[in-house]
């Protein structure tokens, strides 16, 4: 194949694949009545792995160019001139040219695994339908009458929800509010990209932690931002690291994922959210906190939380109960100034002139009943066995081949692989044994990690998903 590789470009290589075989299409590089090559043959030829022909292909597909069928290979589309004999728009240059950026093929990889039935999921993280209190739900849209309104609703959100999210907010999270300082979003995910496009400008710095879940967000690189990493160890956040960054960068922004942080498991004392706000107060730099998993301490513990401290109002609190009731009601909030929320709920109407009505009924209804406390308390339970499950596979098919600090909540366990081998490789062939999680990398590891998820999987399904994945990295060595 006369065609190569850029590896030097800043465009992904499955773009650059994409564009080559769209270019080829055009020009009868790949005449229309014979197949394309195949995606093992592709990857073998460029030398790359065969996830990233996959994605290419995915694009190549999803833009009308191709047809990908089971058994008979991969063709050009027979519509891709139409019976006029016009070409179809070059999809591929718009995207590209599009400011939004994509998931890491790697991450779109991950979502499209996640959908097959027989794939053991350790990767999600959401929690597993039976641990929904959908019996609750359904007695309330079921017994109870609907109070919303059908029309648009305040730009801020239901009232009545934003009452009940101040006193669940006071009594669950001891962080003390009002009803105008808070604004619904559609889960925590919303909330972060109002966040960085309403209150940012490209060519600001922020700070996110190392590894985490922010560094595999790509809204971040999208707004232009740039971007400096806090590391995050066996004592999570070192505060002084913070001010050093600060000196050398004039930091704008901080996000934080302080109590049972994703993937690490680890929160933040008491004594380093006082100094991280000592920092912020004393620099102005606001802190945004990501919040979906302090309720769940395993131990019954309280968990602090910066805006539970948070005396100056320096702290953006983002919080959801996607994690704790149920993900597909996509309802998520911020806590913070007047001035702030009321510039955020502008922008959230001008996206989609507010949250839906329904589901902020059923929200509020759910967190003002006596289930509320109870589910929460089941909830508790249950992702404690899992974990306990995830621990004892762990230590029974991998041993000294991994190492972990045991999470006292959430619902992440982050694992360090004491082997040498190739992480996309690893990936691949865990995959083809039947079970998904997500790598290291991902979460912006510089080392071999693996973050597991135990909400999604029921014990038995954790022990065999662990069985499958040890297969998959023994057959490596």
């Amino acid at each position: 194949m006369a065609w190569n590789i850029d590896r030097k470009s800043k465009k992904p290589i499955y773009k650059q694949i994409a564009d080559y075989i769209e270019n080829g299409i055009a020009d009868g590089t790949f005449p229309s009545d014979k197949k394309l090559p195949s995606e093992r043959y592709l990857a073998k030829e460029l030398n790359v792995n065969r996830s990233t022909v996959v994605a290419a292909y995915d694009e190549l597909e999803s833009n009308g160019l191709i047809q990908q069928d089971r058994g008979s290979g991969t063709t050009i589309s027979k519509d891709i001139w139409g019976i006029t004999k016009k070409r179809i728009p070059s999809w591929n240059g718009y995207i590209e040219a599009g400011s939004f950026l994509p998931n890491l093929p790697v991450a779109q990889r991950i979502r499209k695994e996640m959908e097959k039935q027989k794939m053991i999921n350790l990767a999600s993280g959401e929690l597993s339908e039976d641990l929904f209190p959908i019996k609750v739900l359904r007695e309330i849209t079921n017994t109870q009458s609907f109070i919303g309104r059908l029309g648009y609703d305040h730009p801020q959100g239901s009232e009545a929800l934003r009452t009940s999210i101040t006193k669940h907010v006071k009594e669950f999270r001891n962080i003390k509010t009002s009803p105008s300082s808070i604004l619904i979003t559609s889960g925590a995910q919303q909330a972060l990209h109002l966040i960085v496009q309403c209150l940012l400008r490209p060519g600001d710095s922020v700070v996110i932690e190392d590894p985490s879940y922010h560094y595999s967000l790509p809204i971040f690189k999208s707004a232009g931002l740039k971007i400096f990493y806090l590391s995050v160890g066996n004592k999570r956040v070192n505060p002084s690291e913070l001010l050093e960054l600060h000196k050398k960068h004039r930091i704008k922004m901080i996000f934080l994922n302080p109590a049972f942080q994703n993937p690490t498991g680890d929160s933040l004392r008491r004594d380093q959210l006082k100094a991280i706000l000592e920092i912020s107060s004393e620099n102005g730099i606001p802190v945004v906190e990501d919040d979906p998993y302090s309720l769940t301490s395993f131990n019954g513990k309280e968990v602090p939380t910066l805006k539970s401290m948070d005396d100056n109002g320096n702290v953006l609190y983002i919080s959801s109960l996607s994690k704790i009731v149920a993900s597909g009601l996509r309802i998520g909030w911020i806590i913070g100034p007047i001035s702030v929320i009321e510039r955020l709920s502008d922008a959230k109407q001008q996206v989609d002139f507010g949250h839906s009505s329904y589901t902020q009924w059923i929200a509020n209804d759910f967190l003002e009943s006596k289930h509320f406390d109870s589910h929460i308390k089941n909830l508790i339970r249950e992702l404690e066995k899992r974990r306990n499950q995830i621990v004892s596979s762990l230590d029974y098919f991998l041993d000294d081949q991994v190492e972990f600090n045991i999470p006292q909540g959430g619902i992440h366990i982050w694992c360090k692989i004491n082997s040498n081998i190739d992480e996309i490789k690893l990936l691949e062939e865990s995959i083809s044994q039947g079970v998904i999680y997500v790598p290291g990398s991902m979460m912006g590891s510089k080392k071999l990690f693996a973050r597991f998820t135990f909400a999604r999987e029921k014990e038995e399904a954790i022990n065999e998903g662990i069985r499958r994945f040890s297969n998959a990295l023994n057959s490596l060595k």
